[in-house]
């Protein structure tokens, strides 16, 4: 009997070769995956605070795929690798590398011109970073950590504080998040911007 997947409104589900992805056989209910995959996040945290990382370093491919790995590389087999299936959110896998250049180019020149506040550079990476949908999965805590990382190493700033969650469990901060979600989706990044910073 293997692990039975639950998932939250807004969580991308898995197809049967990603789930067979799972490195830890021990596994059985989703309250323990969720503790695992917490665990490998808390050491990948540990790793971004004591590498003092440049703009140039964290605004690559490289360290997109770097971060999700080290996040997730004790759960997954995938880790760090893009998604190879097509998701109920996020651009067609193909175009992912080519949609992830764009977005690592538009924002360096949003910091470069000072286009928007730090906080809403950060914040427009994540949400377009999650709607590419770059992983398999771990999307949305991988580009919270990635806007923590922006705001911290390229701005000199607080990190978001996320209403102090990771909001993998269903509950009214993660409603409040993906309802932020799609206000961005929308156009309106203010949602978003609060919700962070709350």
């Amino acid at each position: 009997m293997g692990l039975e997947y639950e998932y939250e409104d807004g969580q991308t589900p898995l197809d049967e070769d990603e789930k067979d992805g799972l490195l830890i056989e021990t596994i059985t209910t989703q309250g323990e995956l969720d503790e695992h995959e917490q665990r490998n996040i808390e050491k990948a945290i540990e790793w971004t605070i004591h590498n003092k990382l440049k703009s140039e370093k964290i605004l690559s491919e490289k360290f997109i795929k770097e971060l999700h790995r080290k996040m997730f590389s004790e759960i997954w087999k995938w880790a760090g690798e893009f998604r190879q299936s097509e998701k109920n959110i996020g651009v067609n896998w193909i175009a992912i590398p080519i949609d992830l250049r764009t977005l690592l180019d538009d924002t360096k020149y949003w910091i470069k011109n000072s286009t928007y506040s730090p906080d809403e550079i950060a914040i427009r990476f994540k949400h377009r970073l999650v709607n590419i949908h770059c992983f398999p999965n771990g999307n949305g805590r991988h580009s919270r950590i990635m806007a923590d990382i922006i705001i911290d190493s390229v701005f000199d700033k607080e990190i978001f504080t996320w209403h102090h969650s990771n909001m993998v469990r269903a509950g009214e901060v993660r409603a409040k998040y993906i309802a932020a979600i799609r206000e961005g989706d929308k156009g309106n990044i203010n949602k978003l911007i609060e919700f962070a910073r709350n």
